[in-house]
């Protein structure tokens, strides 16, 4: 037991850090391990690996996962931006590099391969490109002077153009949606509401009529007769079928039929073989640790710690929402991970990173020691 007058770094961490969403995450990692032996056994097997090679990965990268999670939440919020940019910078390069040495998969070139491990870039773009903009809008709230809006827009459309040419607009959406979420708790004005809709609306309409596959989910999502909704179909089918307790272990026919039970559908073989029961309970985690870490964000005066915090809550919920309604067939199937629960090392140590960041900001501080490293304009 750590003891309050104890002023070690452990100690003052474990009495300021938010212990109630750090169980949470927690909670959400043990579940990620359940399902993983629920769902990756029989993709292993098709691909002509040992049964459980899925799931000790799984394990495997819950090693560093954790690490990451629990040693950035020790950082300062000067610190937080420091590593930020290091993190976007060698994200952005990798990202830049992908299209011309990465692996292809389906069509797209997400992945390079350092070390005889497939890495996405994209996902630890993702966080650092959150912090920096929310430090933009930070110091846009306290010197009206600085274009702050400007710079952001144009980091935005960079790691836009990247990401297309990819292609991957499943996470180009992600990041635009959480741009604009912070650029509207800055205060943007109602044209820029209008605009952003409308460049959103020609983009789409863009990716509609130049990349096959866009179009080919877009029409089978509004028309499922006019292609395969098998995957999508099963998924679906499967909330039925396992009822509100489901079928049991091991019972489910899902994680049989599809792929990706283990990645993009791993949802579905939760609710097939233990009902929706727990279902309901993974989107009671979700949304605790969203409303938690909203409400402790809103309560903060320092306007970059404020935006930081929102935005990577933002980050996370609108990802696992994305990831929950492709399951339910709410939207176009988009290749996105359930936070901590399916498999994937760079989604697991992206999210570490990112709701480590999260803590960090969360944690119960001083004023002043929040605001002391905030005097100086810039990032040193």
């Amino acid at each position: 037991m750590v003891s309050r007058a104890q002023r070690t770094p452990i100690g003052e961490w474990w009495w300021t850090v938010d212990r109630l969403m750090l169980a949470a995450i927690g909670a959400l990692m043990l579940a990620g391990v359940v399902l993983s032996l629920a769902a990756s056994p029989p993709v292993a097997g098709r691909l002509g690996l040992e049964p459980f090679y899925f799931v000790n990965r799984h394990i495997l990268f819950l090693i560093p996962t954790i690490a990451i999670l629990l040693a950035v939440s020790f950082l300062n919020p000067r610190q937080i931006r420091r590593l930020a940019v290091v993190v976007f910078a060698l994200s952005l390069i990798m990202v830049a590099a992908t299209p011309v040495f990465g692996v292809e998969i389906k069509g797209a070139r997400r992945w390079l391969v350092l070390l005889g491990v497939n890495v996405q870039p994209s996902e630890f773009l993702k966080p650092a490109f959150v912090i920096l903009v929310a430090w933009l809008f930070g110091e846009s709230a306290k010197r009206p002077d600085m274009p702050a809006n400007a710079i952001s827009l144009a980091l935005l459309l960079a790691v836009i153009a990247l990401l297309v040419v990819q292609p991957d607009f499943g996470q180009t959406m992600l990041i635009v949606l959480v741009w604009s979420a912070l650029f509207f708790m800055a205060g943007m004005r109602l044209i820029w509401v209008f605009g952003l809709a409308g460049v959103a609306g020609i983009g789409l309409l863009i990716a509609y009529s130049t990349v096959p596959h866009v179009a080919r989910r877009i029409q089978r999502f509004l028309d499922p007769g006019s292609g395969d909704t098998f995957n999508i179909d099963i998924a679906t089918e499967s909330f039925m079928r396992g009822g509100w307790f489901g079928k049991g272990p091991g019972e489910g026919t899902v994680k049989r039929l599809l792929p990706e039970s283990h990645t993009d559908f791993v949802f579905a073989v939760a609710a097939e073989e233990f009902g929706i029961a727990l279902c309901l309970a993974l989107v009671a985690l979700f949304s605790f640790i969203v409303i938690r870490a909203l409400i402790r964000a809103m309560r903060n005066d320092d306007p970059f710690t404020r935006f930081a915090a929102a935005g990577l809550t933002m980050l996370f919920a609108t990802q696992s929402a994305i990831n929950m309604a492709v399951n339910l067939h709410l939207m176009p199937a988009k290749g996105m991970t359930l936070p901590f629960i399916s498999y994937g090392g760079s989604s697991m140590l992206s999210l570490a990173y990112a709701m480590g960041m999260l803590l960090a900001l969360t944690r119960e501080q001083p004023r002043a020691a929040m605001l002391a490293p905030e005097l100086a304009p810039n990032l040193s």
